[in-house]
């Protein structure tokens, strides 16, 4: 995952969250606390076995919790699939619920952690509205992937069509066309966050205040012409000649509508956090009217889930990942 495994070779359009500066709340903070811990000799070497059924979502979570690790993994499928995870470390073997075997997981090798005790919503606590928490990780994946996108165009348009920064990357075209897929996959999240928000969060606020949310919903509106313009800049830029007056023009207009986006987002996704979120509470929703909101949440995010699921969890500090994980394993259909 981009979490963990980005060298400082990496190209720019190879960013990971390590290599940003994320914003929770008010305060920034390194995007990946195990950023600055060497990995020991012990961690390196010691191969990690997994036992279990291959179609199982439990093994898979594990598996998943075991990339973070950045350990060696051995999967050991097994015949039967209502069989148990079970994992061995060196002498040690495991088996058990979700949480024994991520919390064995954590304590054999504890960086980057991926337990909390609390969810790390900022002024929240286990009370917060289920709807809540899975909007504030979006939120937060959100953020990060605008950030990989403004750091990009500004790097492309600093070069100006000159050559690549990495081989792997291609020829600037290339290039280009890799950060124009990258940009339509931010666009389709964030088009279906919103709807998410439309569909289903601000109607529940709006039974309680009418009118409540009609800033919000125009924040939305204002946004998509100005998603799509640059969506069309940058098919616009792919049939120019690299290098030439109009190419350069037409990225750094490129590299600046990005960087008014994102800062216009991050103020929209702080208002919501700060305004509209902590009202979920007063709703006084039950627990099993969290649970339908959350069901219709997913639903509504499908779409990029079905096809973009690592990509989103890419923009994702490694326990907010599996905090993710754990609300869909919790909450939705197992299918």
């Amino acid at each position: 995952m981009g979490n963990c495994f980005t060298g400082p070779n990496k190209s720019t359009a190879e960013i990971s969250p390590c290599d940003c500066i994320k914003a929770v709340g008010s305060a920034s903070v390194s995007a990946n606390p195990a950023a600055a811990a060497p990995v020991t000799a012990a961690v390196a070497t010691t191969t990690v076995r997994l036992y279990g059924s291959p179609i199982s979502m439990l093994t898979s979570y594990i598996r998943f919790a075991l990339l973070y690790k950045a350990v060696p993994l051995r999967f050991v499928p097994s015949e039967t699939t209502s069989e148990t995870p079970t994992l061995q470390i060196g002498s040690e073997t495991v088996s058990g619920t979700r949480e024994k075997l991520l919390r064995f997981v954590d304590e054999k090798f504890p960086e980057p952690p991926l337990r909390m005790v609390k969810y790390n919503l900022e002024g929240f606590d286990e009370t917060t509205p289920l709807i809540v928490r899975v909007t504030w990780l979006q939120h937060r994946s959100l953020i990060w992937h605008l950030h990989k996108m403004v750091r990009w165009a500004e790097d492309l348009s600093t070069r100006g069509g000159r050559k690549s920064v990495d081989p792997s990357v291609g020829t600037p075209t290339m290039e280009l066309k890799k950060f124009g897929k990258s940009y339509s996959h931010l666009l389709d999240l964030m088009l279906e966050h919103a709807q998410m928000e439309e569909r289903v969060l601000f109607p529940v606020l709006e039974m309680a205040d009418r009118g409540i949310c009609k800033s919000a919903n125009q924040e939305h509106a204002r946004d998509l012409p100005v998603m799509n313009g640059i969506k069309e800049d940058i098919k616009s830029i792919v049939v120019l000649n690299s290098g030439s007056p109009a190419y350069r023009e037409i990225l750094c207009n490129i590299s600046a509508r990005l960087k008014s986006l994102q800062e216009r987002t991050k103020e929209h996704f702080e208002e919501e956090e700060r305004d509209l979120l902590p009202l979920m509470e007063a709703t006084g929703l039950s627990r099993d009217q969290q649970r339908r909101l959350l069901d219709q949440c997913f639903d509504s995010m499908k779409g990029t889930h079905s096809h973009m699921f690592n990509s989103f969890l890419e923009g994702l500090l490694p326990r907010d990942a599996m905090q993710y994980l754990d609300l869909i394993m919790k909450f939705k259909d197992q299918e």
